[in-house]
């Protein structure tokens, strides 16, 4: 064998060898660039969690000031003085209705037995396909009338008819116009609407007598700089309702209603009462809200283009008057109630979520000039930074988590002791929050007046983290993704048990009789 086919034959296997050679290296590095990387990840969702946790307790011991200071005025509110005076602001109370025939003139007459001043009830069909507006003549008598509908704000389908109940003194005025969705209907309810101030309430929602006057107080107190005012949200599911009022509150039986009650206690009181007190509260949901109709009409009424149309109004009022450099104040009244039936499964709870999530990310883009914007003070450099930050993001944060650490774990790149904090601080700080908000609440309202409804709703606080979280962080994200991919936007339908007397309270009122 020559020296020239040695070497020939050598060469392969040398080339091989120092291939192989670089090639462990090279996997090498990237192994622990890919451990480096998984742990720096893992260590900055531990922070995040730690962030948002923090964040939700300080609103919540905001709230607990604020609520302090309410509970020593609550004996000189003075609702009887606001009923009887007449210089209280008149209100419309606009309810949209789409096929709603079962409940709606129940629905109706608990709406005009509120305790007010003046007021009127504005029923909009949206078309509906069932018998709703037949059951509203049937209920009140109504008669089809000429009347004008001014175009203060646009309307995609046309006011078909106007009825008014037939010779009777009954604030009550109904349309029907051409399906245009709930946006569309609240924006000819704002055309029909004949008072300064605007009350949007839902069709299947049930509102404290006294709801009203307090809502409409902050406008009493403050008429100069007032523009908006939201009510708390609570769930009617298990609640006893009597003649359109519920008049015990109660935490349901079932596990999903529970998660939901605290989830409500948290966020929609709470929360919401915190932004309130600095300024900042960004939500008034659409099933209790108030507002200054002269300022919903110049701003353009509802964005029949948004999901989330109820928060997209309030953000849109922000930036109108940030922009006008007026002086205002959008307000947060914790102590009336407005009911509303939560979804009872996980698929209606799931579309949901999904369609709320999809409505912050649409008003999040549409208002993405607003963000970190000192020109709209505390709204543009706390509020929505915070919403981005905390809301948007949180259901990719938290899926990542429910990945990034096993995978750290697996991979050697966090160690045992990491996940037990990561635990600790995601979820048994969380349930640390959400304990404190039913106290909180415990300690200002008591509305729940037996000791197993609080037990049943920190049943509710620690199922929360079991399941609940995860399932609504993927619906979530599902959400802004149809946002984000500009899918047809979709409402779907809520199949609701209705607010019935259970047998229960049917034999109380037997008792008691």
């Amino acid at each position: 064998m020559s020296v020239g086919s040695a070497a020939d034959i050598l060469s392969p296997v040398n080339a091989t060898g120092a291939w192989s050679l670089a090639s462990d290296e090279s996997s090498g590095w990237l192994i622990d660039a890919a451990r480096t990387l998984i742990a720096v990840s893992d260590g900055a969702i531990l922070t995040y969690f730690a962030l948002i946790n923090t964040s939700y307790l300080l609103l919540i011991l905001l709230a607990v000031g604020e609520l302090v200071r309410r509970l020593r005025r609550a004996p000189f509110a003075g609702y009887d003085d606001t009923s009887a005076s007449p210089f209280t602001p008149p209100v419309s109370l606009i309810m949209p209705a789409y096929n709603e025939e079962a409940g709606i003139a129940e629905a109706v007459r608990a709406m005009l037995l509120l305790r007010y001043p003046v007021f009127e009830v504005v029923v909009v069909d949206d078309g509906s396909s069932d018998g709703t507006l037949d059951a509203l003549r049937g209920a009140f008598g109504l008669v089809e009338v000429d009347r004008v509908v001014p175009d203060d704000v646009q309307v995609r389908g046309a006011v078909e008819s106007v009825h008014l109940p037939r010779g009777g003194p009954v604030p009550l005025v109904v349309a029907r116009k051409a399906n245009g969705g709930k946006a569309d209907a609240l924006n000819a309810g704002i055309n029909l609407a004949r008072y300064p101030l605007l009350c949007m309430v839902d069709a299947d929602s049930i509102l404290d007598s006294e709801s009203l006057l307090a809502v409409a107080k902050p406008f009493c107190d403050d008429p100069m700089r007032v523009v908006a005012t939201g009510g708390v949200v609570g769930i009617a599911n298990g609640c006893t309702v009597v003649a359109g009022r519920v008049v015990e509150p109660r935490v349901p039986q079932e596990l999903l209603g529970r998660i939901q009650v605290v989830e409500y206690l948290r966020a929609f009181m709470l929360g919401r009462t915190g932004w309130s007190k600095i300024g900042g509260l960004l939500v008034i949901a659409g099933a209790f809200g108030l507002f200054r109709r002269d300022v919903v009409v110049a701003v353009g009424g509802m964005d029949a283009n948004c999901i989330g149309e109820d928060a997209e109004l309030v953000v849109r009022m922000h930036r109108y008057l940030r922009d006008q450099g007026r002086d205002y104040r959008i307000v947060f009244v914790s102590e009336p109630i407005s009911w509303s039936e939560a979804p009872s499964t996980a698929k209606i709870l799931g579309k949901q979520r999904r369609r709320w999530h999809r409505g912050l990310t649409e008003l999040l883009l549409k208002h993405r000039r607003m963000i970190g914007n000192p020109r709209y003070g505390r709204i543009g450099l706390v509020s929505l930074p915070f919403y981005v930050v905390f809301e948007l993001l949180a259901p990719v944060v938290e899926l990542a988590g429910l990945v990034l650490v096993p995978v750290g774990l697996l991979v050697g790149a966090v160690d045992p002791d990491f996940l037990w904090r990561f635990l600790l601080v995601a979820y048994g700080y969380a349930l640390v929050v959400s304990l404190v908000s039913l106290a909180v609440e415990e300690y200002a309202f008591h509305r729940f007046a037996r000791s197993r409804d609080i037990w049943g709703a920190v049943v509710g606080a620690i199922a929360e983290n079991l399941g609940y979280r995860q399932l609504t962080a993927w619906w979530r994200l599902r959400g802004m993704w149809d946002a984000l991919r500009g899918a047809p936007q979709v409402w779907g339908s809520m199949t609701r048990s209705g607010f019935t007397e259970s047998d229960e309270a049917r034999a109380s009122e037997g008792d008691r009789a």
